[in-house]
């Protein structure tokens, strides 16, 4: 089996595993008491402080450790807007932020806050003019990934510093995915990690104020963590964490090197083993072991199923791998294709061998997937016939110069597209082809189809159920 998912949550390091066993015997006793199991304990979290304040660029006083990356960033964010709150109370986020940033703007917006959100590019990265536009007078805080979970886009952090700090404003850098590959350059102000994404154990954050940050804490305060993180410290998981950050960095040199060739193999092959599919993300500024790619006329779900069944764990961000049928947020801002995305985000350790493997084995996992589907491609082909039903059922002339019509309501990723696609050569070139569609998903796949077959994408108008996707045929 290949796990293929380091982004979700990394394999637990052998230097994790070495040191949290190792502190079990002397990390138990509170280290905030004066007797001697109290000393070691205390000894073993001002050695990880010591030692996670290194790898991240920081004083081990500006570091404490909370109960998970998302712990640290609604704490980081509370804590920076209730600091500068005689300010403002304006937030600025970028659109493909983690959930957990979002959700704390959201939490902010409802308190009565205001929220600006940065729009991104195809590559999934904001512009760092546009986002210094955003900021104002009233910003309180700003927040912007080192890289994104999703597609491994890195963001221009270094210059968005520079902004914010003309403007007086303090940044928070989620760090998670990028922590463990070294520290995030610029002049942030805030930090967050989680140490399950750098192969540390899982529950584990830390939160990084720099000194002059404006802080807050909110909600009720003790004397743990400079009384930013509540609760007893789990000493033995802080240590794991702390020494597989050290480790993960100090081969994160050498390991960068390798694992960007298999992921330059990977965005360079599967385009060409697997027709209609298209890389997304940066190709150059990205993180070195992960690749996103999409797929027409198939969906996730399934393709991540029969991928695990032939030994491959990989992830997606496709509305039909999603309890809420709505495609990521991510791809959504990116305006890329969702359907029959997937995500391989190498852990350490990863062989050639593997990668040529799932190469090996990708092509015929769609291709099994789309005939399922009734789908057939190949290159310069549109798809065939929908098993389901004849092209007559699916679509229906509206007059003798109108569009074609082709009534996809109640079909989800990829069905909509896949009708699309049947139907479009029924049409001559120059003539209009309208899909009606209810899927969330529609509004991305329909115009990511056009521009990669190389049509012309009009736009979309409310319908009685839906919307209606207006496509003129170029080819």
């Amino acid at each position: 089996m290949s796990y293929f998912d380091a982004a979700s949550s990394a394999p637990l390091h052998p230097v994790a595993r070495q040191a949290l066993q190792a502190s079990l015997d002397e990390g138990w006793a509170d280290p905030a008491r004066l007797y001697r199991e109290g000393r070691r304990a205390r000894m073993l979290l001002d050695a990880a402080r010591e030692a996670a304040a290194q790898a991240v660029g920081c004083r081990p006083d500006e570091l404490v450790f909370t109960s998970s990356g998302t712990r640290a960033v609604h704490s980081g964010v509370a804590g920076a807007l209730a600091g500068r709150r005689r300010v403002g109370g304006h937030l600025v986020v970028s659109a493909v932020e983690h959930s957990s940033v979002l959700h704390a703007a959201e939490a902010h917006e409802a308190a009565g806050g205001s929220v600006s959100r940065v729009p991104v590019g195809r590559t999934g990265a904001v512009d760092a003019d546009t986002y210094g536009t955003a900021l104002r007078t009233d910003t309180a805080l700003a927040c912007l990934q080192s890289a994104n979970h999703e597609v491994g886009t890195e963001q221009p952090v270094a210059e968005v510093a520079e902004s914010c700090r003309a403007a007086g404003v303090p940044l928070l850098v989620d760090a998670a995915q990028s922590l463990g590959w070294g520290p995030v350059p610029g002049g942030w102000s805030l930090l967050t990690g989680s140490a399950h994404k750098w192969g540390g154990p899982a529950g584990v954050g830390l939160l990084v104020v720099r000194k002059g940050a404006r802080f807050a804490v909110r909600g009720p305060v003790d004397e743990r963590e400079s009384g930013r993180a509540p609760g007893f410290e789990n000493i033995p998981a802080i240590v794991a964490a702390a020494a597989s950050l050290r480790a993960v960095q100090g081969a994160a040199a050498e390991e960068a090197v390798r694992l960007r060739a298999l992921t330059d193999r990977l965005r360079e092959r599967v385009p060409l083993l697997v027709p209609d599919t298209e890389v997304v993300g940066d190709p150059v500024r990205r993180l070195p072991h992960l690749v996103t790619f999409s797929s027409l006329y198939v969906d996730g779900e399934s393709v991540l199923s029969e991928l695990d069944r032939a030994g491959f764990s990989v992830s997606s961000g496709s509305s039909c791998t999603s309890s809420t049928l709505t495609p990521s947020h991510v791809l959504k801002a990116m305006g890329v294709l969702s359907e029959g995305n997937v995500r391989v985000s190498l852990p350490v350790g990863t062989t050639a061998e593997e990668v040529e493997r799932f190469l090996g084995v990708l092509p015929g996992v769609v291709a099994e997937v789309r005939a399922k589907l009734g789908a057939h491609t190949h290159t310069g082909s549109r798809a065939g016939s929908h098993a389901g039903g004849s092209e007559e059922a699916a679509a229906e002339v509206a007059g003798e110069a109108g569009p074609l019509v082709v009534d996809a309501l109640g079909k989800r990723c990829p069905l909509p597209v896949i009708e699309l696609a049947k139907v479009i050569g029924r049409v001559p070139v120059g003539g209009t082809v309208v899909v009606l569609a209810d899927d969330e998903a529609a509004r991305l796949d329909i115009p990511a189809w056009c521009e990669m077959r190389g049509q012309r994408y009009v736009g979309e108008t409310p319908a009685a159920r839906g919307s209606a996707y207006e496509v003129i045929r170029l080819a």
